[in-house]
């Protein structure tokens, strides 16, 4: 473990699952369990539990699931030593020094100077000479007060093979530490390094905890990339960071607006929407979208009009809905984005144009429109079969009735036939969903396996004992003592439950409790899914110190089975499985 045992035991103690949960999902109770809706994946039926007595929590309709740590870690997007610091913060503990800990937690605090002296150097670059070019095109050509660029930092890179490297470095940061940073580059021959960033326009990436993590850049000339962006380093991943989210969380209306590049975010906050954001250069992510839903509830997407832009809008609904948003698209007509619509119309038009904008529903119905010449049968058909397929896939009556109207009049047929068509779909999907299920149940080892090939069980009826096993280890800790007597790590016949008991074993040896979030620091997360999957469930035992000595019998019986082999070996096998189970030699 990267902390000593005794604190994670003390960290988890205080900080108890249903109260940290609780304070990001809306729980009840039922069933003796705290239920709510999964806030990894879009539901409307509560499938994610939360259990008390275990410490656990587990969603069976995704299957995220774990003790207190991994909850956080999967939250807040962080890694293992950060969770255990955001714990610590939480219950008011002191975090013991340690050393890999350490070590990493000094070069993200070096790694962040850097990039704020950066963006403060590139900034001081802007108002010198050599940036009249780039205040030019912020000012002149786009508009920006200077108000506007002192709040989100812009700046200037020059046009230089290595100013930015050498201002650095006689402010003491060593070139490798640039390097590190995405600040500069090696050169081919490795003798050397070069800056990234030369003649472009640069926009400080600010992470939600104020911290500079890395740069966008935009060049003056038609020289290529247009756009650069840093690396991903220690401190800055692209997927996970969404540009101005440090301005935009703290937005008071719960909706983000959600732009295809950084200058439509800064234009839109100086037209006085502050709820703007930007992705990082990339399409948008799972944990970009988890980030918008920690400070909103609606989506807005304002993305580019142009096909590439369209196709981005698609991707991102579906993205978005996962994370249970609310989502509306915009459609700016005779503007490829917003800041060109507020220069041609202005900031009250373009908030009416949120007020006014398309869910995504009416979104993708008038794109299908846009898409076929409905004047023309062959089209038509084709739209009713996309617009049929898309109304059936929604989950409330009421909307596919609404919605299978319009679609129904946009191709001038009859609302009536097109529900039929719709209630076709509908019956043919959920059909094939009970087909699958059934053939599930028809195939019952299969059923037993872990989800993930490569953890797959070798022996299903060693590894159910095994199963059984850690589940009453956890619902009965007293019972650890017995059961180290008698079974070894090595018995196991799955590496990873094997795994987790020697966890667990490792506990007991220190006299701490048995709770999965112990040893959530080294599982991975497909690990980590599967055993959360085997602990969260509930098996009828009786008699539990009768059923662990069955558990223990069935799981040393199959080992000897792979152990032993040849005559005279099966021989020492039956001997010793009668003197396990007490026969006498009927000699």
């Amino acid at each position: 473990m990267a902390f000593p045992a005794s604190f994670i035991d003390e960290l988890i103690a205080r900080n108890p699952i249903e109260d940290v949960v609780s304070s990001y999902v809306s729980l009840n109770t039922k069933s003796g369990r705290l239920w709510g809706c999964c806030p990894f994946h879009t539901e409307k039926t509560p499938s994610f539990s939360v259990s008390t007595e275990k410490q656990l929590y587990y969603c069976f309709g995704c299957g995220k699931g774990g003790g207190v740590i991994n909850f956080i870690m999967d939250i807040e997007s962080l890694d293992y030593p950060d969770t255990v610091r955001f714990l610590a913060r939480r219950a008011g503990l002191t975090v013991p020094e340690d050393g890999s800990y350490v070590s990493t937690a000094k070069t993200k605090t070096r790694l962040h100077e850097l990039n704020r002296q950066a963006a403060r150097m590139f900034n001081a670059n802007l108002w010198e000479p050599q940036g009249a070019k780039a205040v030019e095109y912020l000012m002149g050509k786009r508009g920006l007060s200077k108000s506007t660029i002192t709040r989100f930092g812009l700046g200037f890179a020059p046009d230089s093979w290595d100013a930015t490297m050498k201002a650095l470095k006689n402010q003491g940061f060593t070139e490798k530490e640039l390097l590190d940073a995405g600040l500069v580059i090696s050169s081919k021959n490795g003798k050397g390094a070069y800056d990234r960033f030369r003649n472009r326009v640069m926009f400080p990436i600010i992470d939600v905890a104020g911290n500079v993590v890395g740069f966008g850049g935009r060049v003056l000339d038609d020289s290529t990339p247009k756009y650069l962006n840093s690396p991903d380093t220690l401190v800055f991943n692209k997927s996970k960071n969404l540009y101005a989210i440090n301005l935009a969380k703290k937005n008071k209306q719960r909706r983000i607006i959600l732009c295809e590049g950084n200058m439509d975010a800064v234009m839109l906050h100086q037209a006085g929407f502050d709820c703007a954001v930007a992705s990082c250069g990339t399409a948008l992510t799972d944990e970009q979208a988890r980030l918008i839903a920690k400070y909103a509830d609606e989506a807005v997407i304002a993305y580019d009009s142009d096909e590439a832009g369209t196709k981005a809008t698609k991707k991102a609904i579906t993205i978005l809905e996962r994370h249970e948003l609310k989502v509306k698209v915009l459609r700016m007509g005779d503007s490829k984005d917003p800041d060109e619509f507020i220069k041609k119309h202005g900031a009250e038009a373009f908030n009416t144009l949120i007020e006014r904008s398309e869910n995504h529903i009416e979104y993708q119905l008038l794109s299908l429109q846009n898409k076929y010449d409905l004047s023309l049968d062959d089209n038509k058909v084709e739209y009713i079969k996309e617009a049929t397929k898309l109304i059936a896939s929604l989950p409330n009556a009421v909307s596919r009735e609404v919605y299978g109207a319009r679609a129904a009049e946009a191709a001038g047929v009859s609302s009536d036939s097109l529900a039929v068509e719709v209630e076709r779909l509908r019956k043919n999907r959920l059909r094939k969903e009970k087909k699958a299920e059934q053939q599930q149940m028809l195939t019952p080892a299969d059923t037993l396996q872990p989800k993930e090939r490569s953890l797959r069980y070798t022996n299903i009826r060693s590894a159910r004992a095994e199963e059984g096993v850690l589940q009453l280890l956890l619902a009965s800790p007293e019972l650890m003592g017995s059961c180290a007597a008698k079974l070894l790590p090595e018995h196991f016949s799955s590496p990873l439950l094997g795994k987790v008991y020697a966890a667990f074993l490792q506990l007991f040896a220190e006299g701490l409790n048995l709770r999965v979030a112990a040893i959530e620091g080294q599982l991975t997360d497909e690990e980590m899914k599967h055993v959360i999957s085997v602990l969260q469930s509930d098996r009828i035992i009786g008699d539990s110190k009768r059923t662990l000595s069955d558990y223990c019998e069935i799981i040393k019986t199959e080992y000897d089975k792979r152990t032993y082999s040849g005559e005279q070996s099966l021989l020492e096998l039956r001997d010793s499985l009668r003197k396990r189970k007490g026969y006498e030699d009927d000699e």
